[in-house]
């Protein structure tokens, strides 16, 4: 650019100017830019830097001079002692110079080529402006910084193409691919004669991406590009490659080898491969031979001699020739078994799975897996799998051991295949690296590779190192580092050292010297110098020796520059931070180095500059705040927050701090109200602190008001009002919204569209009777808060009517009872209650009297007294605590949710005082006549009266006092109870009860009885027996049960049995005669008497009994011999001859008579059937059966079932044949059968003649 020429034609001038100043000789320049443009164009080392020095062909020597580095450079280089340069020569390279530039970059300058014989500064030297162009074209690129340049290389050197790619606007790493050609993609070549690196410079943010052709062929030469690409941004660049071959030597070419493939894991791993871009020539004219059809040859031939194939016949395509082989159809013979077979071949990784798969023609089929012929059983590393007719077999975790062939068989045929196991290439990952050693030091070459104790070999210029324990070579393992030590290096070790593994390749330089002699003072100066940032620091180093040695001043191992002085400066005139580090001095070839640690402080600063001015910030609740403050200074300081006294740590908290080289940050993930207030910030290192406070402020919304009160309402109005919410945000309230819905529903409806200001208000246009309710929004700056409760639910209805038909009930010489009827007018809203008040006379003025004859009274609310303080339901209430003599006004209202209603007044005063009444006792109906209860059960009677002043109550039994530890009185105004919770027949009586009001008395009376069941008849007695009769008497019972005797019940009982039977029932009479009783028994009676409660619970039972008798003959039972039920076994039903099909079971049939029980016994072929759960037996009533479940073949034979008893022995025999099924013979071959079958079938085939069953 225009920019970068023009600070390179001052610095340019600013050369010129010293080299001036220290010559001799007078340097002719043009200040013209094409002048300054044929020196850069002829200095190709020097064009796009910032920096230059340049060596002129002049008549007198040229001495020192003074670089002037970037033109806003802060620091510069003294000397007192030049050393001239006058032996430097064109065929020279001068050596490349190291500038610090101001991002931290070091930029070195390329040794140029030499110049031409004749060149002067005004002309600039033949394609110059090819040059340009060039220039001018690689700063057209948008991704590249530097593009890698077209090269020339001998046929089995080294060389590296270099591209630059500039990461400033990038946000990850760009993607960068390297061809030859138009397609081949050379990531996959890498290996050993390709290598990829790419690094990345942090400081300057530049990826440096490397391709490395190592021992180069002449078939590597022709057109490489390179190309980078970072999401929709794309650039590419070409440059060629010209392979010349080695001069005074012929190159052995191997032709095989132009078109062998590169392979993974060998030796060859990485070859590059440009068949396809070879050329075809013009083949000489051959004697002609037969024509050969080359695809036939190659279908018929062995995979392995495909490559010897193509060679012959000069096919260099061989991937199209793979490709049209496979399309290729190949006459195969079909397998009766295998409906799908292996691949020829697999290939698996090292450690990865294996899928092996055929396909059955038949799944029956029985398959079986081989490896080196021993057959494999299921594992952990074996997995088989069956899915339809497929057969899978996995191997997991494959091993080089498991590089071998398998095979599948599956009857008598099978199919075989190879794995092949591939090791992964051991790659070089940490190259070896050149390095300079003294004679007598131990030398340490290291690299590493991609694994643990991989094998690597060591060269020596090209030879194998082989170490041993007289060598002085050893080779060190540690994991993945390898090291090749050199104990006490010769000049005789200097040479190029380089390692091979399968994968890769790597080579070094060692160069030992001997040590040379030198004097060095000023080593004992103090090694660190701290200054202050924008202070100037000087470094000085005074160095003695003939000659005066070639010194480095040098930083972060990178070289500043360096000179031929007595006394060495270096001076910043201006420190910076960035100029900290670590300086070293070392002489050039020297095993000395002095290090200087320059150390920059600066005080610690806070940037403010983003806040308010009074450093406030205002987050909303809920949100995240990341408040990132800027702050500087060297060391960098550590930074403290802190809240009332107390420190925020850095860590996982929802308030936390976090920092950063450049800024300190505080975090709030979700900011709370709690979270405002001010917080400190400190910064502290050696150079000083600082501080500052922030005040953080959390807004929010307002909490929600509080739920309304409606304080009035209309017939479609209400007035409401409400406090304002507790917490208003942090901001002011700006207003508020109301919203009202009915109660049934759920949608809410805003009544105002601007905001209220005030705290109450009119809701209008409501429906009369239905119940509404409100709700209330607070609003500030933040937004609008939660809706408060709502209100209680409102009618807007008018108020009702006013009660009617008030009337005085009662009054007490302290109370008065008044009693109405409801409003005739009630409304949808309903009635909620009534208020009853009263007033005392003399506080009022009585009017006159309106049409209805009721007066209206004009009087002051304070004077009315509330007699209820809450609302009642009923339309009668007791007004109490009245003075006696008094008299009162009284009035009622009716209130709903509207309100009160308009009063009812009682037309004249009540006068507060009783009125006698005379007791009158009103007993109920059913107890006018006795009231019999049972024992046991309870007694409660209720007896209500009349009476004013309240009565005096007197309860008397049989003009007794009543015990009322046994009987219970309650008495109440109207009322008197008698209970008892368990009847007995003490309680049985008359009950006298006496009321009295002052000197009147009445009297009533109530009789009561307890009843039980009676006790037994006194005595029983059988006054005659004739024929089948008998005549009783008998005495009624001492014992009634306080109850009349309704009855009495007759019982017999045989003297044998003594069963009692009821003869009569609910009998009157004191004497009965039983009639028709059994002749021969003798009888026993007994009697029971029966009154309302029931039977007694015991009998009076006769003292002799009563006999039947008959006259005449007596009869004599005659004498019977037993019959013999004895029987021996017989079957009245045969087994019969039974054919069955496989698989369904059978059933054998037969039935048997005997005594005794005879036993069944079941037998198949003259075995006995014992414990086998192929057959069930079941015997019924004389039938027997033999289940058989699922028969087979070999179930066929002969069935006998054999009954036996005391008496004898029968057997009946069938046969049994089963249809379908396996042969015998085969379920004997296949080993189903079982050891006891076995045997039942050789006792079956010795008896057996030469039949079909016999074979069977």
């Amino acid at each position: 650019t225009s920019v970068e020429q023009d600070k390179l034609g001052q610095a340019f001038e600013d050369a010129i100017e010293v080299l001036r100043q220290h010559s001799s000789g007078d340097l002719q320049y043009s200040p013209d830019y094409k002048n300054y443009l044929a020196f850069i164009n002829h200095c190709p080392h020097i064009r796009g830097n910032s920096s230059c020095y340049g060596v002129f062909p002049t008549e007198e020597p040229v001495y020192n001079w003074r670089t002037v580095i970037n033109s806003a450079a802060d620091f510069y280089f003294e000397g007192n002692i030049h050393q001239p340069l006058q032996n430097i020569t064109e065929n020279q390279f001068i050596e490349p110079a190291v500038f610090q530039q101001k991002g931290g970059k070091e930029n070195e300058v390329a040794a140029p080529a030499p110049p031409p014989e004749e060149w002067s500064v005004g002309e600039p030297p033949a394609g110059g402006e090819e040059q340009d162009k060039q220039n001018a074209n690689s700063q057209m690129s948008t991704l590249f910084v530097e593009k890698p340049q077209t090269g020339t290389v001998k046929v089995g050197e080294n060389i590296t193409f270099i591209a630059k790619v500039k990461a400033e606007d990038l946000l990850r790493k760009p993607t960068v691919k390297w061809f030859k050609g138009k397609w081949m993609d050379l990531a996959s070549k890498a290996g050993k004669h390709l290598q990829l690196k790419e690094t990345f410079e942090r400081q300057t943010r530049i990826y440096t991406f490397e391709m490395q052709i190592i021992k180069a062929k002449e078939n590597y030469a022709g057109n490489y590009r390179c190309e980078v690409t970072y999401k929709d941004k794309f650039d590419s660049c070409s440059f060629d490659l010209e392979v010349h071959e080695s001069t005074g030597t012929t190159p052995n070419i191997d032709i095989r080898s132009a078109f062998k493939r590169s392979g993974e894991g060998q030796e060859d791993a990485g070859e590059l491969d440009f068949s396809g871009l070879l050329k075809r020539r013009e083949v000489k004219q051959q004697e002609e031979e037969p024509e050969v059809d080359v695809w036939e040859l190659l279908k018929n031939a062995n995979p392995n001699e495909y490559e010897k194939i193509a060679f012959q016949y000069g096919i260099t395509d061989l991937r199209g020739m793979l490709k049209r082989l496979k399309r290729m159809r190949r006459v195969e013979k079909k397998s009766a078994a295998f409906a799908k077979i292996l691949d020829p071949a697999y290939q698996v990784d090292k450690g990865g799975r294996v899928r092996f798969v055929v396909e059955l023609a038949d799944p029956k089929l029985e398959v079986k897996w081989y490896k080196n012929g021993q057959e494999i059983r299921p594992s952990t590393k074996y997995i088989f799998e069956h899915k339809g007719c497929q057969r899978i077999m996995f191997i997991n975790n494959c091993s080089l051991t498991d590089d071998s062939e398998y095979y599948v068989t599956a009857g008598d045929e099978k199919c075989s295949t190879e794995l092949f196991v591939r090791e992964p290439p051991i790659m070089v990952t940490k190259q070896l690296e050149d390095m300079n050693a003294y004679c007598g030091e131990r030398v340490e070459l290291e690299c590493e590779v991609s694994e643990d104790d991989a094998n690597v070999k060591w060269f020596k210029n090209g030879e194998e190192i082989f170490p041993g324990p007289k060598s002085r070579y050893k080779i060190r393992v540690e994991g993945k580092k390898h090291i090749l030590i050199i104990e006490g290096a010769t000049k005789a070790d200097s040479a190029e050292y380089s390692v091979m593994t399968t994968g890769g390749q790597s080579s070094a330089k060692l160069s030992v010297d001997y040590p040379p002699k030198i004097i060095l003072d000023g080593l004992d100066a103090d090694n660190t110098v701290t200054v202050i940032a924008g202070n100037k620091l000087r470094l000085e180093i005074p160095v003695s020796g003939e000659p005066p040695p070639k010194c480095i001043w040098s930083r972060a191992d990178k070289k500043c520059f360096s000179h031929f002085l007595r006394v060495h400066k270096l001076v910043i005139a201006n420190a910076l931070i960035e100029d900290e580090g670590d300086y070293v001095f070392t002489p050039d070839a020297y095993n000395v180095t002095l290090p200087a640690k320059v150390h920059v402080i600066d005080p610690p600063k806070i940037i403010l500059d983003g806040l308010d001015a009074d450093n406030t910030v205002t987050v909303i609740a809920g949100n995240k705040l990341r408040l990132e403050i800027p702050v500087s200074g060297e060391p960098p300081p550590k930074c403290i927050w802190s809240r009332a006294d107390k420190a925020i740590m850095e860590g996982s908290g929802r308030i936390r701090a976090e920092s950063y080289p450049d800024s300190s940050t505080l975090v709030i993930d979700v900011a709370e109200r709690d979270d405002s207030g001010v917080y400190h910030i400190n910064l502290k290192n050696e150079a000083g602190e600082a501080h500052a406070s922030i005040k953080i402020k959390v807004v929010d919304i307002p909490d929600p008001p509080v739920a309304p009160n409606v304080t009035e309402v209309g017939d479609d109005w209400c007035i409401m009002n409400w406090e304002p919410p507790a917490y208003d945000g942090g901001t002011p309230i700006l207003g508020y919204f109301i919203e009202r819905k009915k109660k049934q529903s759920s949608r809410w409806m805003r009544l105002n569209f601007d905001l209220c200001k005030e705290t109450t208000f009119e809701p209008k246009k409501m429906i009369e009777g239905v119940a509404y309710e409100v709700r209330i929004f607070a609003v500030n700056a933040v937004g609008i808060s939660k809706p408060s409760m709502p209100s209680k639910p409102f009618v807007p209805l008018a108020v009702t009517s006013p009660p009617t038909l008030l009337a005085v009930d009662s009054v007490t010489d302290t109370t008065v009872t008044m009693k109405w009827r409801p409003p005739d007018q009630i409304g949808a809203a309903g009635l909620d209650g009534y208020v009853l008040e009263y007033c005392f006379e003399g506080s009022t003025s009585a009017k006159q009297s309106d049409e209805n004859g009721e007066a209206a009274f004009d009087l002051p609310a304070e004077d009315w007294i509330v007699a209820n303080t809450d609302l009642i339901d009923k339309t009668k209430f007791t007004i109490t605590g009245l003075p006696t003599d008094a008299k009162i006004f009284v009035r009622v209202k009716a209130v709903n949710a509207a309100g009160a209603s308009e009063p009812k007044y009682y037309s004249q005063p009540i006068l507060v005082k009783e009125i006698i009444e005379p007791p009158k006792i009103r007993i109920p109906r059913h107890l006018k006549q006795t009231y019999i209860r049972r024992v046991g059960e309870a007694v409660n009677l209720v007896i209500p009266f009349q009476g004013k002043p309240r009565p005096e109550l007197t309860w008397k039994k049989d003009g007794q006092e009543i015990d009322k530890n046994q009987i219970n009185i309650r008495n109440s105004e109207t009322d008197t109870i008698i209970f008892i919770r368990k009847a007995e027949r003490s309680h049985s009586g008359k009950y006298d009860l006496q009321v009295k009001v002052e000197k009147y008395v009445e009297s009533a009376s109530i009789d009561i009885q307890i009843v039980d069941r009676p006790g037994p008849p006194q005595s029983v007695k059988i006054e005659d027996v004739w024929g089948e009769n008998v005549a009783l008497t008998w005495t009624p019972p001492k014992d009634d049960g306080n109850a009349a005797i309704t009855g009495y019940t007759i019982q017999k009982a045989d003297k044998k049995s003594m069963e009692w039977f009821t003869v009569i029932e609910h009998y009157h009479r004191t004497n009965a005669t039983i009639t028709e009783l059994v002749i021969g028994n003798e009888y026993y009676f007994r009697v029971f008497a029966e009154n309302m409660c029931g039977l007694s619970e015991e009998a009076t039972m006769t003292k002799e009994s009563a006999v039947i008798a008959k006259d005449g003959k007596i009869y004599k039972n005659p004498v019977y011999e037993d019959f013999d039920f004895t029987e021996a076994p017989m079957f009245t039903q045969p087994l019969v001859n039974t054919y069955a099909i496989a698989g369904y079971n059978a059933t054998l049939n037969c039935s048997v008579r005997g005594n005794p029980k005879p036993k069944i016994t079941w037998m198949k072929n003259k075995v006995a059937i014992v414990d086998d759960p192929r057959y069930r037996m079941f015997s019924n009533q004389g039938v027997c059966t033999l289940e058989i479940r699922k028969p087979s073949p070999y179930d066929g034979g002969t069935y006998c079932c054999k009954a036996v008893n005391d008496l004898g022995t029968v057997e009946i025999e069938c046969k049994l044949e089963v249809k379908g099924g396996l042969s015998f013979c085969r379920l004997l071959l296949q080993g189903v059968l079982s050891r006891h079958v076995v045997r039942e079938a050789q006792c079956y085939l010795r008896k057996a003649t030469s039949t079909d069953d016999a074979l069977v």
